[in-house]
């Protein structure tokens, strides 16, 4: 078995293939700061948990946009699973080609998803990953990497709504019945969710404006992606699974 893991600001998500069959799936939150036996421990018990032996995982891939953790991260992996992890950088094959200014500045993360929306779907496409921060990412009919736009995520945005105002409670982020709210909570709940799903569709558009580009699709994930896709008709597909898609397809181009 292949066990990807993609570390993330917010999330640590790990998936295990059976071949190219992504049969499990776990998620940890990254803020936690942990020893590499902490780690170990936990990814011990998240394996046992499926009564998966340590032996069935052959190899590990990570892409990280962490570099605070990869020191006990990796330590972790060699000491309980007896694994040198397989770590996205520079020099990587991923069937993306980037050609902006300063490609070192693409986060590994960005990579992945584009690597798996190409080769899924095909280009040309718009990759929008709703994370910690929202990322636009174009890529062209032949997969080179055109542009990307970075914005506050939505769960950004309400945190600063509820930690910069006295008098705002902190909400469940979640889409009202209407925009036409009434009282404090869903006026809160309409601003964001509504917000997000304008800002959104306009920068879709403008990139496919500015880009000059044709049958564009649009492939989303991310925790707050669903939400959004399920509001908007700009949105073509919402991947849960598309940065654990992502390790996969790389780590069979790089397979070692």
């Amino acid at each position: 078995m292949l066990l990807g893991i993609d570390i993330g600001n917010t999330n640590i998500t790990l998936g295990l293939f059976e071949g190219d069959a992504l049969v499990y799936s776990f998620r940890l939150t990254t803020k936690t700061p942990r020893t590499s036996d902490e780690y170990g421990i936990i990814l011990e018990d998240l394996l046992k948990s499926k009564n998966i032996k340590k032996e069935q995982i052959k190899d590990v891939i990570i892409s990280s946009v962490v570099p605070g953790i990869m020191h006990s991260f990796n330590n972790s992996i060699k000491k309980y699973l007896d694994k040198k992890p397989f770590e996205i950088g520079v020099g990587t094959k991923t069937g993306i080609n980037i050609v902006t200014p300063y490609p070192e500045q693409i986060g590994a993360d960005r990579i992945v998803d584009a690597a798996a929306a190409y080769e899924l779907y095909g280009g040309p496409l718009i990759v929008i990953d709703f994370g910690t921060a929202t990322t636009y990412d174009l890529i062209s009919e032949d997969g080179a990497f055109l542009a990307g736009i970075t914005s506050p995520g939505i769960r950004i945005c309400a945190d600063a709504l509820w930690e910069e105002t006295a008098k705002l409670p902190e909400i469940e982020i979640k889409k009202p019945d209407s925009i036409l709210a009434k009282e404090t909570i869903t006026s809160m709940q309409a601003g964001l969710v509504y917000g997000y799903i304008g800002q959104t569709e306009y920068i879709v558009k403008e990139i496919i404006r500015e880009s000059k580009l044709e049958n564009v699709k649009v492939i989303s994930t991310g925790g707050f992606g669903k939400m959004i896709a399920d509001e908007t008709e700009i949105i073509d597909v919402y991947n849960p699974d598309l940065s654990l898609e992502g390790l996969r397809i790389i780590y069979n181009k790089n397979r070692r």
